[in-house]
């Protein structure tokens, strides 16, 4: 199992129903998320619905472009969704706990324009990236376009 990769892209979402805002890098806020996002603020604080992580590979195969699916970083780490909760992942300058698999929602598939958003929800059950919350920063926390993913 390749228990490493990189960071490919970063999304911050405003506002429930918008397309996530792409960014080159983000702060990561200790038991809050992204600073910016959505999911930082509000109910998400200080729960494991901080920070949704996707990997490249579920994506392409869904036949999405990072960003679709809501995530908030998108992975090039093949090893992402076999992660059991509670493994701590290095991101950049935070490390993220694994707090559970995402479900996927039937409002997804309408965001993302699929005839059949019922069906669109079943064909992501169990291939929805993993939730996470940020555990810990070094240096100025941030995670950049590129930065290294892995096991912590």
């Amino acid at each position: 199992m390749n228990d490493s990769g990189r960071v490919i892209g970063i999304y911050i979402l405003n506002a429930h129903g918008e397309r996530p805002q792409p960014r080159t890098e983000v702060r990561a806020l200790v038991d809050q998320g992204l600073e910016g996002d959505l999911h930082g603020k509000g109910r998400a604080a200080g729960t494991g619905r901080q920070v949704l992580v996707m990997d490249r590979q579920t994506l392409e195969a869904s036949g999405l472009n990072p960003g679709d699916l809501r995530e908030q970083i998108t992975v090039d780490f093949a090893a992402l969704e076999t992660l059991p909760v509670g493994t701590h992942v290095r991101v950049g300058d935070a490390t993220l706990e694994v707090t559970g698999p995402c479900e996927p929602c039937t409002h997804i598939g309408k965001l993302n324009g699929r005839p059949d958003a019922v069906e669109f929800k079943k064909s992501l059950e169990g291939r929805r990236g993993q939730l996470a919350k940020v555990i810990a920063v070094e240096g100025d926390g941030f995670i950049r376009l590129g930065d290294p993913v892995r096991r912590a």
